[in-house]
């Protein structure tokens, strides 16, 4: 089972600023598709998640941009598992332009909470979404 997942995306003309650059917020939506990537080749969905009451909200950011993107740019985001502490997982990321350049990378932390915002502890409240995790870990 592989670590990473890779999502394509192609940059938007409305993703763009009056520079005609791809405006630094977008990189964070990028993120995120490739999280949900990242997820659903663990065999799981960020949908199929919140219906048993297990939410991932955004505990931290971080972003570096090397290079700017442009309109019609085509970008491939890697995803990969930083770390997961059970209570806690961080997600990778590099951007890379279709000739290899590296774009931009970041990473961002995650707190499992139930609905009530509730922490949850996954080994004890989700042992198969545990293990998942463990071995994508490990991989």
């Amino acid at each position: 089972m592989s670590k990473k997942s890779v999502t394509t995306v192609r940059v938007r003309y409305a993703e763009t600023d009056q520079m005609g650059v791809a405006w630094h917020g977008n990189y964070i939506a990028w993120f995120e598709a490739g999280r949900t990537d990242w997820i659903r080749a663990a065999g799981l969905s960020y949908r199929q998640l919140e219906e048993e009451g297990v939410l991932l909200p955004v505990l931290r950011v971080e972003a570096e941009y090397l290079k700017a993107t442009h309109f019609d740019d085509e970008l491939t985001i890697e995803t990969q598992l930083a770390s997961y502490e059970g209570v806690r997982v961080s997600f990778g990321y590099v951007v890379y332009a279709v000739d290899g350049q590296c774009m931009a990378k970041g990473k961002t932390e995650h707190a499992f909470v139930s609905r009530e915002m509730k922490p949850l502890r996954i080994p004890r409240h989700r042992p198969d979404l545990h293990d998942i995790f463990i071995r994508r870990q490990e991989a």
